[in-house]
């Protein structure tokens, strides 16, 4: 009998809240889960989930097991990687991103990183919904301020500019703004996040203050790849990392604003977009996790426009 198997599954199921969850995150039948759930209970003699079609819920001897085993897979994890200290990172490492961070920073470095680790397998998954790293495999996540909890162990890794900008159409129709205040009486291109609806504000430091500079909304869009393409053709202002702005200012088709040397530009300062790798526990900090934390916080150090 697989008892290591079958406590993995029985932690799965507590893990996603139902047999059914379970099934699909291990990619089993949810007879195959229900079945292993009674054959843990018929080996150890007691009854671990109290189950009727419509509900689960774990027994009071169910909880005190789970307590004991949870940490259990981890520990397998961890004595692996202690006996195979001396080996390259290998395996399979599943990376959550943002859209624009994975498109526009992490898949130019991907080839880069594959050829220093030629035995760990990639999956990239590029998104701005919430992920949950227990329910969808993810091994490390990469995200921004606004996207951290208390459940997550994170590390900040780069800092990006944020870049206040327009096309020159724009600015010659509707003016350059010389301070945060007038952006209020300008066209904005703002994005809002698809998890919770809320808007990413625009935020300036001033003295060491941070302040929220009140705009128009003219245009708003869960997209910032397509609020970028709006400023382009003339829609209004935008504010964009510099991964993505840089490009488009360095064309011609972006004009930068509350650039340094500016008339009164070095009275506030754009806040900057900190990125930070995000694991969910100690025991996730494996070789080819911390191998990939350590590649890209190196290459994006090493990056012009990275702020120190």
């Amino acid at each position: 009998m697989d008892i290591l198997g079958l406590i993995n599954t029985y932690i799965r199921v507590v893990e996603n809240g139902s047999i059914a969850a379970a099934a699909r995150a291990q990619g089993m039948s949810a007879a195959a889960v229900s079945q292993s759930i009674t054959r843990l209970e018929a080996h150890l003699g007691v009854r671990l989930l109290s189950r009727t079609t419509r509900s689960m819920a774990l027994t009071e001897s169910g909880t005190r097991y789970f307590e004991k085993v949870r940490h259990i897979p981890g520990d397998i994890d961890l004595a692996s990687q202690a006996a195979t200290v001396a080996t390259k990172p290998q395996g399979p490492l599943c990376i959550a991103t943002t859209a624009a961070f994975g498109r526009h920073v992490l898949a130019p470095l991907m080839p880069a990183f594959k050829d220093a680790y030629p035995r760990i397998d990639i999956e990239l998954i590029n998104t701005d919904r919430s992920v949950d790293h227990r329910l969808e495999g993810v091994d490390v996540s990469i995200r921004i301020e606004a996207q951290l909890n208390d459940q997550l162990i994170v590390r900040r890794i780069a800092s990006f500019p944020f870049v206040f900008c327009a096309a020159p159409a724009y600015l010659d129709r509707a003016g350059i703004p010389t301070t945060p205040e007038e952006l209020k009486r300008h066209t904005c291109l703002v994005f809002r996040y698809p998890t919770d609806g809320r808007f990413l504000p625009w935020t300036f430091v001033l003295n060491g203050s941070r302040f929220e500079a009140k705009v128009n909304p003219g245009f708003i869009c869960d997209d910032i790849d397509t609020i970028a393409q709006i400023a382009v053709n003339g829609g209004g202002i935008a504010r964009l990392a510099s991964f993505i702005a840089q490009p488009l200012i360095d064309s011609g088709r972006l004009l930068p604003l509350f650039e340094p040397g500016s008339r009164n530009a070095a009275c506030a300062e754009p806040e900057p977009m900190h990125i930070y790798a995000c694991v969910t526990e100690r025991s996730a900090l494996n070789a080819k996790v911390r191998a990939f934390i350590d590649f890209l916080e190196r290459e994006l150090q090493s990056q012009p426009h990275v702020l120190a």
